[in-house]
């Protein structure tokens, strides 16, 4: 048995969600098990070095975790050999040059969704990656999340019949900075930088509802901007040019109608930040994050419509809470090792940039329905069916 190591250059990580869940939740967290264990007993232990613009928060960043490898030349870095993965965690608008320097590189290619601002530029970066034979992938970490997993369980068991629509609310108050400071950056909220609920959530959705239930075939979307100044970083007011919440209702392959409200203006009263609730002939589940629920059709209540009286069945009784019969991981590290295994061994990987191009088509699908005021069929992209 043999231990591998695999020089990750790791791209834009001295940001929040590029810190928390690629650097220390996936990266480090593998090293600290031990590597990624494969087939034959051999181990891949990546090595991170850490790219971005600002040498002191990558000092910081580096010295915090123990890590000797960073800096502000992606050039050298990609011309080191060892180095055999690019990973790239930075504003979308940013992201493509840097991906096909790499691709041109040689290296390995593991991106954030979305890939890239618009679909022809996602794939041109899907092409130039096979071109040059190296393998790639784009993040799709909600396929593991637990409650998305334990909703995956139920429909490869039957239990829901025919599944005849999913329902989706995701969003959260996001503070404006007047009052209080904002949770997520300002660039969302500027088109010109790349910003906008619709690129960010329909990427998702697209993966989401392409694997668990039915490919997507159209939308019909309508969004809007309900809070049209925000303070920035610096404490000044800027003005919002990009969607802040969108509505969107995806026709499906068999039929299935799936609608997906996505708002960062709303305010929560669920059991999650995100809540699915996919009806079925045969039961009902409602999933968040982590947990789910259900009701089979042999316990769905009969209830009665009389608004004269007080409702007297407590519905959030009737349903039951699905266990934890195994140990979840963290949903991005889940797909760090997969790619690791894929780039190392060959295991399968299906997660290429080519389905991240197909959550940028859905969400520029959403944005011509928005304007047009009209449903937006999708078209086949290359490649789709290999």
């Amino acid at each position: 048995m043999k231990e591998h190591k695999i020089g990750v250059i790791m791209n834009g990580v001295t940001g929040r969600m590029g810190t928390n869940q690629h650097l220390i939740r996936s990266v480090l967290g593998i090293r600290a098990q031990g590597g990624v264990q494969l087939a034959g007993g051999d181990t891949i232990l990546p090595d991170p070095i850490l790219v971005g613009r600002n040498p002191g928060k990558l000092k910081a960043l580096a010295e915090a975790h123990g890590l000797k490898r960073y800096s502000t030349d992606l050039d050298t870095c990609l011309s080191d050999p060892f180095n055999q993965i690019y990973f790239d965690a930075q504003r979308t608008d940013l992201r493509k040059e840097p991906v096909l320097k790499a691709i041109a590189a040689g290296k390995h290619i593991y991106t954030e969704k979305p890939p890239a601002l618009s679909t022809a530029e996602a794939m041109e970066m899907y092409r130039a990656a096979v071109k040059a034979g190296v393998k790639n992938g784009v993040v799709q970490d909600k396929l593991w999340l637990p409650g998305l997993l334990k909703l995956k369980y139920l429909k490869d068991n039957g239990f829901f019949g025919k599944i005849l629509s999913v329902r989706c609310e995701f969003g959260y108050w996001v503070f404006d900075g007047f009052d209080q400071p904002a949770q997520r950056p300002s660039w969302n909220y500027r088109r010109e930088d790349g910003g906008g609920i619709i690129l960010d959530m329909l990427c998702h959705w697209r993966y989401v509802i392409d694997n668990l239930f039915a490919p997507v075939k159209a939308v019909s979307c309508i969004a809007t901007t309900h809070i049209d100044e925000r303070v920035d970083e610096q404490g000044k007011a800027y003005p919002c040019t990009a969607e802040d919440a969108a509505y969107a209702t995806f026709l499906c392959e068999g039929d299935l109608i799936c609608h997906f409200n996505s708002s960062w203006v709303v305010r929560v009263r669920r059991d999650d930040l995100v809540v699915f609730q996919v009806e079925g002939t045969k039961g009902t589940a409602v999933a968040g994050s982590r947990d789910c629920w259900i009701q089979p059709s042999a316990l769905t209540p009969r209830p009665v419509w009389n608004p004269d009286l007080p409702q007297s069945l407590n519905f959030f009784e009737q349903w039951q809470k699905l266990p934890d019969n195994r140990e979840y991981d963290n949903a991005f590290k889940a797909q760090w090792e997969l790619f690791l295994k894929h780039v190392a061994a060959g295991e399968p990987f299906p997660w290429t940039l080519l389905e991240g191009a197909k959550g940028v088509q859905l969400a520029e699908a959403g944005r011509r329905s928005w304007k047009d005021r009209r449903w937006v069929d999708l078209e086949e992209l290359e490649g789709e069916r290999q």
